[in-house]
């Protein structure tokens, strides 16, 4: 099969996306380290505050995350050690465990997540149209979709 290069329009997205999402990620994260936060951090934290009972199994977690179980030990490594989150077995079965935000951690993600919410507005957001917002969702829910499906 012939390679099937990228159109002038098509290479100039991919460039363009290429070139900013890692600028855009690393002015997030900035924006979370007066919290003492990462993206990472945050995102964790965001997910087990809207989990039922603010926790979440560690298989599940690490599935949400796309982490590995030793990269979610990894990543769990530095909001155990400041309380943000506490690890608890199942009353139910023992050979599950779960993260659970913890007041402490719930506190903190109130706190940052104006900061956060302001730096997604100022940095992305507020820079599109209502239709280029709904492009944007439209086309990385396809590419998720397609990855995915190429899992095994």
């Amino acid at each position: 099969m012939a390679t099937q290069w990228l159109s002038p329009a098509e290479m100039a997205a991919w460039r363009t996306y290429i070139e900013t999402t890692g600028d855009l990620m690393r002015a997030i994260e900035r924006d979370l380290a007066p919290f003492g936060l990462d993206r990472g951090d945050y995102q964790l934290l965001a997910m087990l505050s809207e989990a039922p009972g603010q926790r979440l199994r560690l298989c599940d977690l690490a599935d949400s995350l796309r982490l590995t179980r030793s990269g979610l030990t990894r990543r769990m490594e530095g909001v155990l050690k400041k309380k943000l989150v506490a690890r608890v077995q199942s009353d139910e079965d023992g050979r599950v465990a779960y993260a659970h935000i913890t007041p402490k951690g719930f506190d903190l993600l109130k706190t940052a997540a104006p900061k956060h919410l302001e730096s997604v507005r100022r940095l992305m957001v507020d820079l599109l149209t209502p239709t280029e917002i709904k492009a944007v969702a439209s086309a990385f829910g396809k590419i998720s979709a397609n990855l995915g499906a190429q899992q095994p």
